[in-house]
């Protein structure tokens, strides 16, 4: 396979969130030569780092679309090595693979460094802390020498269960062609053809920049969904505890106090879900105007196409004009040709009449 990427279906817990998060090329090593880099991104992608504050679990995660490009768990053995001034790298045992970033500057490739360093080291101190856990749970005293010792942390709750690992999916993407141009013999058509071609370069960098920030957007949608939903489960949550408090009568002037906290709550939270849906509002109109640039794209690839079809028609015409030309100078050569022996002939003839001339004035002299 010259060309592969590898895709996972990955979950945000709401007690993961990000706690840094940078952009950069994504690649990894090719699973057959394990020597040539193979981009994953076609372009520049968000790259972050999440953390489950309850299993202490740090992870790195990115995002091309809805697919995850990188969903690799942070442990203390793994090391971020960089290898040029603007690429690093790290091996992932779990996934096996080895993932690539090619950064914007040094400056990115640094601080991505410190951060990996940095939860690196957090979470070889959360595993020292879950085993001494697990030895101190695991030595039986004399007191309960019968009984079933159960660990409360595990390996697998430290690097994730195997039901939160994710799944791959290779895909093979083929690239694209471009339309060429070739170069024209009229300077009208030349014109037209760069004219046509400039819009072509400009609707291309815009249409590139829109699919990143539909990506981005999106990613964000579905984080805001989860959000809005956990809201909404605490706004029912707070509902039913306001409609409790109120059936105690004892506690009436508190239940009252606390109403009023829990419905200027309620309020906050419908006003964050209100914002949240116009943001929504929002990126769907980017969307459809993302749509509509396409379209554009399209109509404009469509008209050069058609512009260079009738420059081929125009040196097609060209080429036989030039032939015809050739064949007539060719004509008028040998004409010209003919015309010097006819002169030449013409000459002879002439010289020929004027010594008949001489001769017969000298016989009419001698006469």
């Amino acid at each position: 396979m010259s060309r592969i990427g590898v895709f996972s279906l990955v979950f945000f817990p709401p007690r993961e969130q990000p706690i840094f998060s940078t952009r950069a090329h994504v690649f990894q090593i090719d699973p057959n030569t394990k020597k040539n880099w193979v981009p994953t991104s076609k372009h520049a992608v968000t790259v972050s780092y999440f953390y489950d504050s309850t299993r202490n679990v740090y992870r790195i995660i990115s995002l091309d679309g809805s697919k995850a490009i990188i969903n690799s768990t942070i442990t203390p053995n793994m090391t971020f090595t960089k290898t040029s001034q603007k690429f690093g790298q790290w091996a992932d045992s779990r996934a096996n693979t080895v993932y690539g970033l090619g950064f914007s500057s040094e400056h990115h490739l640094t601080k991505f460094a410190e951060k990996f360093q940095e939860f690196k080291e957090a979470a070889r101190l959360a595993k020292e802390k879950s085993q001494e856990k697990m030895e101190l749970t695991s030595t039986p005293s004399q007191e309960s020498a019968g009984g079933d010792l159960q660990s409360p942390l595990t390996p697998e709750s430290i690097n994730g269960t195997d039901d939160e690992r994710t799944h791959e999916v290779t895909q093979n993407s083929e690239p694209r062609a471009e339309p060429t141009q070739n170069a024209l013999p009229f300077s009208h058509s030349s014109a037209i053809s760069k004219h046509w071609e400039a819009e072509l370069a400009t609707l291309k960098g815009n249409n590139a920049k829109l699919t990143a920030a539909l990506l981005e957007s999106t990613a964000n949608v579905k984080q805001w969904k989860q959000q809005l939903a956990a809201y909404q489960e605490e706004a029912e949550r707070l509902h039913k505890r306001v409609t409790e408090l109120e059936c105690v009568s004892s506690q009436a002037n508190a239940v009252h106090t606390h109403k009023a906290e829990l419905n200027q709550t309620i309020q906050e939270l419908e006003e964050t879900l209100k914002k949240k849906e116009e943001e929504i509002e929002k990126l769907k109109q980017e969307i459809d105007n993302a749509r509509e640039l396409q379209e554009q794209r399209d109509s404009l690839t469509q008209k050069l196409q058609e512009v260079e079809i009738r420059n081929k028609d125009l040196e097609g015409q060209l080429s036989d004009l030039e032939q015809r030309l050739e064949k007539s100078q060719n004509g008028q050569e040998a004409f010209r040709n003919n015309l010097k022996t006819l002169l030449e002939i013409l000459d002879g003839k002439i010289f020929e009449l004027t010594e008949l001339r001489d001769n017969l004035a000298k016989l009419l002299e001698c006469s």
